[in-house]
């Protein structure tokens, strides 16, 4: 089989919608009949999915596999940095944690890993006819280029066309596309086949002189002009939107999420819409429902929690009968005691949970990885999801358990999972992404507020959608052109 051709989606910056425009290019490229498989060297996130022989990826590369139509691997994201503090990250190679690393440390290490991503991005192009690579931040950030194994680099070892992508909703998108051109090298500008103008807003007609301006400046074509795309429920990348943080809710249902400094996983609550809201600190009234979702550091979040006031706010709503959930980390919190005898997240040995369930937390190096299936104990519905974590809950695993497990990693297993109140009202899991299987959710969503329940609260064409999006608004002939020279 020949190898396979790339083409590389850069930005100007972070969040510009790499990470959507790489997606919908995924699949306009399957809708047209090719094999496509997406890949991104480096991400920096605590989204995090799990492959099917346990190793972790993005969240952003494992969405961008299904938009494909194919399983996601470790190969589509070799490297991925888990932040667990404004200077240190987990790193993960090849789906394993390694260890952690301050920025100082890592930015030492991290060129010893490009024959490993190498591997990885030949493995793809000699299975697949076209490869689409995400970057990351921008190509010119010019204090990183001598380190980079994310944007230019990667361009130049699949030799790979790239688009390079500007965000007009923050305004200044003529000055973000020239300044990254003008800071790049000739070789790299070279390597700039077309532009895209993303997240525009208005009148197509008023933007027409600065289109022309940057072909005539830049000598490249501006392959189209993207609009601003709501409610594509496309997976996040890496952060929780601004406009979902502390805002108002319209929707009759209320499901308030903690805001952790170190959330993991958010993309756990997409399936209810815009019923969610992300709270950082405790607010006046009480929601129907609250969440505590996963976090890369428990610990220090636990702390954080409780210096923002949540703790009494989290009782007091318990007491008025407002149900509490915990995914993973937040399982963890809601628990007696975190221990941490071996300093495996932190340099404290225990600290006291909040108490709303009989469970301690010990933390081991080894880490939790796996795709489950299982059965909500309580209703008979079928559930599945992936299990990332670092703690295991000590005590009998059979004392008011949530779900059954009857599948992890692809063998049947007959096994417990989570823990509950004798009430009912607090209970926690390790299983993320419980909440896509529609039935538990509609039965949990009528416990906490009877008529809520949303019989289709997943777009099935979601990634056609946002594909014929993104093609109605750029040149896709000249997307192939640029592809196949």
């Amino acid at each position: 089989m020949p190898r396979g051709k790339a083409i590389m989606i850069q930005g100007t910056g972070s969040h510009v919608g790499k990470s959507v425009l790489t997606t919908a290019i995924c699949r306009i490229l399957r809708q047209d009949g090719y094999r496509v498989a997406p890949f991104k060297s480096q991400n920096m996130a605590n989204n995090a999915a799990v492959c099917a022989d346990g190793g972790e990826i993005g969240r952003a590369q494992a969405v961008q596999a299904e938009a494909c139509g194919i399983e996601p691997t470790t190969a589509m994201n070799p490297i991925l940095l888990k932040p667990s503090s404004d200077v240190g990250s987990q790193v993960v190679v090849l789906g394993k944690p390694t260890r952690h690393m301050t920025a100082k440390e890592y930015q030492a290490h991290k060129l010893s890993l490009l024959p490993l991503v190498q591997q990885s991005l030949d493995s793809l192009m000699e299975a697949y006819e076209v490869v689409v690579i995400e970057g990351a931040g921008s190509p010119a950030e010019i204090n990183l280029k001598a380190f980079d194994i994310v944007n230019m680099r990667m361009a130049a070892m699949a030799d790979a066309a790239v688009i390079l992508v500007g965000d007009i909703d923050r305004g200044g998108v003529f000055a973000q596309l020239v300044g990254t051109f003008e800071l790049l090298d000739d070789s790299e500008r070279a390597r700039i086949r077309g532009l895209i103008i993303n997240k525009f807003r208005g009148d197509i007609d008023i933007l027409t002189p600065g289109i022309s301006y940057l072909e005539e400046r830049l000598r490249k074509p501006v392959l189209g002009v993207v609009p601003y795309l709501k409610d594509m429920q496309i997976a996040e990348e890496d952060t929780v939107p601004d406009n979902r943080i502390d805002c108002p809710i319209k929707s009759t249902l209320r499901i308030d999420v903690i805001h952790h400094p170190r959330i993991a996983n958010f993309t756990d609550f997409d399936v209810f819409g815009d019923a969610v809201r992300y709270v950082t600190r405790p607010p006046s009234d009480f929601p129907d429902a609250i969440i505590l979702p996963g976090t890369k550091s428990t610990v220090a979040d636990l702390h954080a929690l409780r210096e923002r006031g949540f703790e009494p706010w989290l009782k007091n709503a318990r007491a008025a009968g407002v149900e509490i959930v915990g995914i993973c980390g937040g399982f963890q919190m809601l628990g007696r005691a975190i221990l941490d005898p071996q300093h495996v997240e932190s340099s404290v040995e225990s600290i006291a949970g909040l108490g709303f369930l009989n469970t301690t937390t010990i933390f081991h190096e080894e880490k939790q990885t796996a795709r489950i299936r299982g059965i909500h104990i309580a209703s008979g519905y079928e559930v599945a999801g992936y299990e990332i974590h670092m703690g295991c809950m000590q005590g009998n695993p059979q004392t008011n358990p949530v779900f059954g497990i009857s599948e992890r990693h692809s063998m049947r297993v007959e096994d417990y999972d989570g823990l509950q109140s004798s009430d009912g009202r607090a209970w926690g899991t390790y299983i993320h992404g419980v909440f896509d299987s529609l039935d538990f959710m509609n039965w949990w969503l009528e416990r906490v507020k009877p008529g809520s329940s949303r019989q289709n609260h997943r777009v099935e064409n979601r990634f056609d959608a946002v594909a014929n999006a993104v093609r109605n608004s750029i040149n896709v002939a000249q997307l192939h052109r640029i592809i196949w020279g």
